[in-house]
C-alpha cells in the first residue's frame, strides 16, 4: 500500500513537472505573444518566456515580419485633371506601439496566421489614401518630389492603419504612367512627355558630367605637368643656391684671409704711429725742460718779485689809509668836542677844496647864458653866475639838498665810524 501511494505521488510529481515545461512558452522577437483567457483582459508578451496556467489561460501569437506588397492605382486624377497610373510598393507590419498593438490584438489577432484576408484589407486602405495624396499634387510634382508623395501617403493613412494595429515601415513609388482613357489616340500623353524633358535633362546632366570630367582630367594633367616643371625649377633652384653658398664660402675664406693680412698691416702702422708718438712725447719732454729754464723759471722770479714790490707799496698804502683815518678820527673828536661853531669854523676852512671838487662838476653841464654882477666898489670886482637849465638846476639843487643833509649828519656818523 505504502509503494502504491509513493508511486502514485511520483506519477503526480512527474505529470506536474511535464505540464509545467508544456504550458512554459518561449517567445522569439519577431512574434508578439498574447495569453488571455482570464475575463476580458489580456497581457502582450515580445520576445522572452512566458508560463502559461493550464485550464486558465490560453496562448496565441502574431507574426511581426513586415508584409511587402505592390499597389496599383489606375486613373488617380492629380492637379490638372491629369489621370495617372502610378505603381507603389509598400511594405507593412503589425504596430510597434502600445497602443496600435491592442488595436491588434482585438481586432486582427487571428488574421496574422494567414496573411492573405490581411494583406486585402491593408492594400485596399492604402490604395485608397494614395488617390488623395496624388490628388493633391500636380503631375510634376509626382514626378519630381516622389518623397514628399510618400511622406504625405504616409501621414494620411497611418491613422486608419493604426485604427486595425497596422503600419507603414517602407514604401516607394516605383512607376508613374499615364492612364489613356478610351479614344485617346496621343502617341505621347503628359507624363510621356515629361519622362521625355527628364530623359533628355538626364542625357543633358550627362553630357555635363562627362565634360566636367574631361576638364577636370585635363586639369588635373596641366597641374601635373606644372608640378613636373615646378619640380624642375626647384631642382634648377637648389642647384644655384649650392653654386652660391660654395662661392659665397670661397668670398668669405678669401675675406678672412684679406681681413687678417690688413689686420697685420694695421697692426704694424699702428706700431709704428705709437713709436712716432712716443718719439714726440720725447721730443716735447725736451722743449718744456727747456721752456722752463730758459722762460718759466725767469718768469716766476719776476712774477715773485713783482708781487713783493705789490705787496710793500700795499702796505705803504695801508700805513697812510691807517694814518689819514686816525687824523679823521682825531678831527672828528675835535669837532664833536668845539659843537657847532668848530664844525662851522672846519667848513670855512675847507671850503675851497670842497668848492673846488664842485666847481669842476660844472663843465659837465651846458650853460643857457652867463649873468655878471657888479659890486658898489670896482675894486671887488664882478659877481658872476651861470644859470644852467631846468634840468639841471633841478640836478644842482638835488646835490646841494645831498650836501647840506650830509653836513648836518656828520656830528651823528663821526663816532660811530671812529
Amino acid at each position: 500500500m505504502v509503494a502504491f501511494l509513493v508511486t502514485l505521488l511520483v506519477l503526480i510529481l512527474i505529470t506536474l513537472f511535464l505540464q509545467l515545461i508544456m504550458k512554459m512558452k518561449l517567445v522569439p522577437p519577431s512574434r508578439l505573444a498574447v495569453v488571455h483567457g482570464k475575463g476580458k483582459s489580456f497581457r502582450i508578451y515580445r520576445g522572452g518566456r512566458v508560463f502559461v496556467f493550464p485550464l486558465i489561460n490560453r496562448f496565441s501569437t502574431m507574426d511581426l515580419t513586415p508584409q511587402t506588397n505592390t499597389v496599383v492605382v489606375e486613373s488617380a486624377i492629380a492637379k490638372g485633371i491629369v489621370p495617372l497610373t502610378v505603381k507603389a510598393t509598400v511594405s507593412y507590419a503589425v504596430c510597434r506601439s502600445e497602443r496600435g498593438m491592442i488595436n491588434a490584438v482585438k481586432r486582427i489577432l487571428y488574421l496574422t496566421h494567414d496573411w492573405t484576408e490581411l494583406n486585402n484589407i491593408a492594400i485596399s486602405m492604402i490604395e485608397g489614401h494614395l488617390r488623395d495624396s496624388i490628388a493633391a499634387m500636380t503631375p510634376e510634382e509626382v514626378m519630381s518630389h516622389k518623397d514628399r508623395l510618400i511622406q504625405n501617403m504616409i501621414r494620411t493613412c497611418k491613422a486608419d492603419l493604426e485604427g486595425i494595429g497596422l503600419e507603414i515601415t517602407t514604401m516607394n513609388i516605383a512607376d508613374v504612367e499615364d492612364h489613356r482613357l478610351e479614344g485617346v489616340k496621343e502617341p505621347d500623353l503628359y507624363i510621356a512627355l515629361l519622362k521625355r524633358i527628364q530623359t533628355a535633362n538626364a542625357e543633358s546632366q550627362s553630357r555635363e558630367a562627362k565634360a566636367t570630367a574631361r576638364a577636370a582630367a585635363k586639369e588635373q594633367e596641366e597641374s601635373r605637368r606644372a608640378e613636373v616643371a615646378i619640380r624642375a625649377l626647384e631642382n634648377e633652384r637648389q642647384s644655384i643656391e649650392a653654386q652660391t653658398r660654395v662661392r659665397l664660402a670661397t668670398e668669405n675664406q678669401r675675406k678672412a684671409v684679406g681681413e687678417q693680412e690688413a689686420t697685420r698691416n694695421a697692426e704694424s702702422e699702428v706700431a709704428g704711429l705709437r713709436a712716432q708718438v712716443e718719439a714726440e712725447k720725447q721730443k716735447v719732454e725736451m722743449v718744456k725742460a727747456q721752456l722752463e729754464a730758459t722762460a718759466i723759471i725767469p718768469a716766476q722770479g719776476e712774477a715773485e718779485k713783482i708781487v713783493q714790490n705789490a705787496s710793500a707799496e700795499a702796505a705803504g698804502i695801508r700805513g697812510r689809509a691807517q694814518a689819514e683815518l686816525s687824523q679823521l678820527c682825531a678831527t672828528v673828536d675835535i669837532l664833536q668836542k668845539g659843537g657847532d661853531e668848530g664844525l662851522t669854523a672846519y667848513v670855512i676852512e675847507k671850503f675851497g677844496g670842497l668848492v673846488q671838487a664842485f666847481a669842476e662838476t660844472m663843465d659837465l653841464f651846458p650853460a643857457q647864458r652867463v649873468s655878471v654882477i657888479a659890486g658898489r666898489r670896482p675894486e671887488d670886482g664882478p659877481i658872476s653866475a651861470i644859470h644852467p637849465g631846468a634840468i639841471d638846476a633841478n640836478l644842482n639843487q638835488r646835490i646841494a639838498d645831498v650836501l647840506g643833509a650830509i653836513a648836518s649828519q656828520a656830528p651823528a656818523k663821526l663816532p660811530a665810524s671812529r
